[in-house]
């Protein structure tokens, strides 16, 4: 059983963290999900081997980079023959601590709560959506992907009742400090932002941001600079 409100130091962003083979650079362990989620893949359809190079193309890297992210796992492959899939799947989930389910809960089901209540991806991936609340009274009480949708009073609870390990927020900008900082007392220690704003929160939490507007206007800068170049400077 894991500890409440913890998750394996490897999702976490600021500090590399080591399992026994060193120091593992946060480059690599941002990588290893785009390998896991190829894994899957290749499990499903019966695919027993994999090169570096196969498993680089499908992750978007370059195939020294797949051997150098696998080696601090003691992950070599076999030379001529490529990764046992199956095996190098298990190893990957298991350093990722998905050996079993994560409970998350989601604070606000507006537009985009009410969207990640109804994906069924997450289950798949080790993460259980357990509980989920708003403030709105036309919100509370409703049923999303089979989730009830309970009042924001009830957090503190519902963290202990599910055994929460992540928090979810998808509230407005001007909610999400005040959430956060309700998740952290209630003993979560890892949190995913969707909110567009800078969240603070204490040390030994680990947060995660997700901005998808600041996404669309980096794609955006860098399709303005295809349809309009940057003259060079003359004179």
């Amino acid at each position: 059983m894991h500890e409440k409100g913890t998750v394996p130091a490897m999702t976490g962003e600021g500090t590399g963290t080591g399992r026994g083979h060193g120091e593992i650079p946060d480059a690599t362990v941002s990588r290893l999900p785009l390998y896991h989620r190829a894994l899957i893949g290749l499990h499903q359809s019966g695919v027993t081997t994999v090169s570096s190079e196969q498993l680089a193309d499908m992750a978007g890297v370059n195939a020294a980079k797949v051997r150098k992210d696998l080696s601090y796992f003691g992950s070599y492959g076999t030379r001529g023959v490529g990764y046992d899939v199956e095996q190098l799947l298990a190893e990957i989930r298991n350093d990722l601590g998905l050996q079993h389910e994560w409970n998350c809960i989601i604070v606000g089901a507006g537009n985009l709560g009410s969207a990640l209540l109804s994906f069924a991806g997450f289950r798949d991936r080790g993460f259980h959506v357990a509980a989920a609340v708003d403030v709105a009274p036309d919100r509370v009480g409703r049923n999303l992907g089979g989730i009830t949708i309970s009042h924001q009073d009830d957090l503190a609870a519902l963290i202990t009742r599910h055994d929460i390990a992540i928090g979810v927020i998808a509230t407005p900008p001007a909610s999400a400090q005040e959430v956060a900082d309700a998740l952290v007392a209630a003993g979560v220690r890892s949190i995913l932002n969707f909110a567009p704003t800078v969240v603070e929160v204490p040390e030994g939490v680990l947060i995660r941001h997700v901005d998808l507007a600041s996404e669309l206007e980096i794609l955006a800068f860098h399709e303005g600079r295809r349809t309009h170049p940057l003259q060079a400077p003359t004179g």
